[in-house]
């Protein structure tokens, strides 16, 4: 059931992202959540246990470990709750699997701070309910296939109804991503119990909501000053004291929303939105040491790419580490294209991880590289927002000192290597890095992957797409009124002394050019240079300081 759950969320990814992400070639909740599940499907692949007791607690550590974002989390939390319930069970009746449905509801409910209804959480709520009821209907002989079909069903209407319940679903005309989601997590469990077989195509869509007059999602709802609380602040924290995790709770409730907290003997794992992620972490390390930690800007968060798929290789055996370290600092920094590789090697960085946009590298990528280096403190430029909590699960694996830059763009990543001071300590650097690097505003053009409305915009299928600092400034269908948008907007940047262009992929140096003389008009006392960073997806990254 996990294992074709995780299938079936791979293979629908695309139509979750669809559901309320940006339409810049992107991934949001059917990315987390099939990554979520893909780590629960890794660890019971080769698991030949028949005790449903072990294979459930086994799914929901590795969920709980692997969860990324909001939904990957409450994902995690609803099989917690069924783990909970199957503890100790070698098997479950349609009571037994009705009961941990309940269960899994109930732990997620907990957790969230202030639940929204017309959310996965109301689908998996109603749902439970479904099965309950199926469960102790006397009119037929419950079992555990009719008490998931029930549960299905029930899903499904729940589905249909979220956009009913949430206005920001409503305006953009389509159902919840993570409800969505929930209803292919109980079709493959349904579809196994049946008899079906592992990777079979199924014709089971999620409820369609009310037709909308263009494809839309529900992120472009928002426009980015509606955003309360900048920062998407998740970590985990090994239990090393007594202290009751609920204070933990209760201190999260007066300092952010979407706050969503899970524990268990050795761990408590926690997702809020805030605008002081230091205060969190202060406050989470009474409760032990911080083994990750992912904060993200959400206002930036349209602008990048984050990797697809749910399944990942092999874990490899992590490289032997040096006997003793030669140097004192070395740097790791992650990036995509020749040009950008080549100008972090001339500032000194030892080890590359490919990824970026297209791709996000694994915390083991992360790691492997960590341990090439030869120091004995390794400083780690994610250079994107997506790739910070990978970069941070590393620390616990290394004996070197790892220090996690929360560097989300190539150009902050660069100015922050251009900061580093050889005769500074390792915090001092830290500080100094992170404060140039916050400094810096990144303009960047790319396309739009489909058809979609934003602030009210129009946006077709190929369309240049301009941002700033992460926010949408403007849409073009031709490629030269593109650059001058961008240029303008760029151009109302204060106190500017440097520009950098960056030049992807398909972008001829003569293009180049012409966008670094509408820079230099908009910028006539600040020095323009242009670098071809041979990037994917952004046909220029511009760094502007």
């Amino acid at each position: 059931m996990i294992l074709e759950a995780a299938w079936m969320i791979d293979d629908n990814k695309q139509k979750l992202n669809d559901l309320n992400v940006f339409p810049v070639p992107d991934g949001d909740t059917g990315t987390n959540m099939g990554l979520t599940i893909g780590a629960a499907a890794r660890a019971v692949e080769n698991k030949n246990d028949d005790d449903i007791s072990t294979m459930a607690d086994t799914t929901a550590m590795a969920l709980l470990r692997g969860a990324r974002g909001n939904s990957g989390v409450i994902l995690s939390l609803l099989f917690r709750g069924v783990a909970k319930t199957l503890k100790g069970s070698a098997s479950a009746d349609a009571a037994l699997w009705a009961q941990a449905l309940q269960c899994g509801t109930e732990t997620a409910y907990r957790a969230v701070m202030k639940p929204a209804e017309g959310t996965i959480l109301t689908v998996s709520r109603l749902a439970a309910e479904a099965a309950a009821a199926a469960a102790a209907s006397e009119e037929t002989e419950p079992s555990v296939e009719s008490v998931t079909a029930a549960a299905l069903e029930a899903a499904k209407a729940a589905l249909a109804d979220t956009t009913n319940q949430n206005p920001v679903l409503a305006k953009a005309g389509v159902v919840d991503a993570g409800g969505a989601g929930w209803v292919y997590v109980l079709t493959s469990m349904l579809h196994i119990l049946q008899g079906g077989e592992r990777h079979v195509k199924q014709n089971v869509e999620p409820a369609e909501a009310p037709a909308a007059e263009a494809p839309a999602s529900a992120q472009a709802a928002f426009e980015t000053e509606d955003i309360r609380f900048a920062y998407c602040t998740e970590f985990i924290v090994g239990r090393s004291g007594d202290r009751d995790p609920e204070l933990l709770n209760a201190f999260l409730d007066g300092i952010g929303d979407s706050a969503v907290l899970v524990y268990d003997d050795e761990i408590i794992k926690v997702h809020v939105h805030t605008n002081n992620p230091g205060t969190v972490l202060e406050e989470a390390l009474t409760y032990g040491a911080l083994e990750t930690v992912k904060i993200e800007n959400m206002r930036l968060q349209h602008s990048e790419k984050v990797m697809e798929g749910t399944s990942a290789p092999a874990e490899p055996e992590a490289p032997a580490a040096p006997a003793e370290p030669e140097a004192e600092v070395g740097f790791v920094a992650v990036c995509t294209g020749a040009g950008i590789a080549s100008v972090f090697r001339d500032l000194g960085v030892n080890e590359l991880v490919e990824g970026g946009q297209t791709m996000n590298p694994s915390t083991m990528d992360i790691y492997q590289a960590v341990e090439k280096v030869n120091a004995k403190t390794v400083f780690v430029l994610p250079n994107n927002k997506n790739i910070i909590m990978a970069a941070e699960q590393a620390e616990p694996l290394t004996k070197k000192r790892l220090i996690v830059l929360p560097t989300v763009s190539i150009p902050q990543g660069i100015t922050a290597m251009l900061s580093f001071d050889p005769d500074a300590s390792d915090d001092d650097n830290r500080d100094a890095m992170m404060e140039a690097a916050s400094s810096v505003h990144t303009g960047q053009m790319t396309y739009a992957a489909r058809d979609s409305s934003y602030d009210d915009r129009r946006i077709r299928e190929g369309d240049y797409l301009s941002l700033v600092d992460g926010k949408l400034v403007d849409t073009d269908r031709k490629e030269n009124d593109a650059y001058r948008h961008l240029a303008r907007h760029m151009g109302k940047l204060k106190n500017i002394s440097y520009v950098n262009v960056f030049y992807g992929e398909g972008v001829t140096e003569e293009q180049a050019e012409q966008m670094k003389a509408l820079l230099e008009k908009e910028f006539k006392n600040a020095e323009v240079n242009v670098v071809n960073g041979g990037q994917p997806i952004y046909y220029y990254m511009i760094s502007a300081e």
